[in-house]
């Protein structure tokens, strides 16, 4: 009996080589390495202040860095400008939601598609964002301002959507949220994962993250501490015991 064919291995979509970022005189990235496979997700986690942020807005170019490489489909996006990257195909949720408090939810969202020709691809696209998030369709004339804080993290991705973005990089969007809204961000992270969207999604939630993506980095110090896929870091002892509590 001949042997099965091998799988082959996904292209990547992110591939980012010898990251490092200081501020000052501290280095707050050290050397960082990791690819995000084409239609996969990947998941950094750590504590505060362990690099986790300052490895996504090196990425995106909005800090000070130096990198070996920084390729988005093979394409080298390493002297891109930050205000570039959506060009590029690079959607970002930031940290803190970051919405605009004085505008409409769906003006809000019709900014994230401010790179792209008003079109029925566009059209096409806002419809996709309410059928993800329902409730940003009920309330699409309201002030993002008046939604609460799990509304505006799906107002914050439903945003990044808009740019149809070949890669969607997400920074702590649980944070502040109650355990009922995490699991409604989870379920959205599932679905488009489900879809075939890349994603690199930084939280300090472990459990969420493990549940999110493929692959996942712990960082710590700056650095690489531990690397694999999801379900075997869940159950590592270690991670186990400082991550998650157990």
């Amino acid at each position: 009996m001949s042997a099965p064919a091998l799988q082959p291995a996904l292209q990547p979509a992110l591939e980012v080589e010898d990251l490092t970022v200081h501020y000052g005189g501290v280095c707050a990235v050290r050397s960082v390495s990791f690819a995000v496979p084409a239609g996969g997700c990947l998941g950094i986690i750590g504590a505060n202040g362990a690099g986790k942020t300052s490895t996504l807005k090196a990425v995106l170019g909005l800090v000070p860095r130096t990198v070996g490489a920084l390729r988005l489909d093979g394409k080298d996006l390493s002297r891109v400008k930050a205000r570039d990257m959506v060009r590029h195909g690079i959607g970002y949720v930031p940290e803190g939601r970051h919405v605009f408090a004085g505008l409409s939810v769906e003006k809000n969202l019709l900014l994230g598609a401010y790179a792209r020709p008003w079109n029925s691809a566009t059209r096409q696209q806002l419809d996709e964002v309410f059928t993800l998030f329902p409730v940003l369709g009920e309330m699409r004339a309201r002030l993002a301002g008046a939604l609460s804080g799990g509304q505006q993290q799906m107002l914050a991705i439903g945003r990044a959507l808009m740019s149809q973005p070949k890669l969607l990089l997400l920074d702590e969007p649980s944070m502040g949220l109650s355990p009922k809204l995490v699991e409604e961000i989870l379920a959205a992270l599932q679905r488009l994962s489900a879809d075939g969207l890349s994603m690199l999604l930084v939280e300090q939630n472990a459990k969420l993250t493990f549940e999110a993506t493929d692959r996942c980095l712990v960082v710590e110090n700056g650095t690489v501490a531990m690397s694999g896929s999801s379900e075997e870091l869940r159950h590592d002892v270690r991670v186990r015991r400082v991550y998650l509590g157990l």
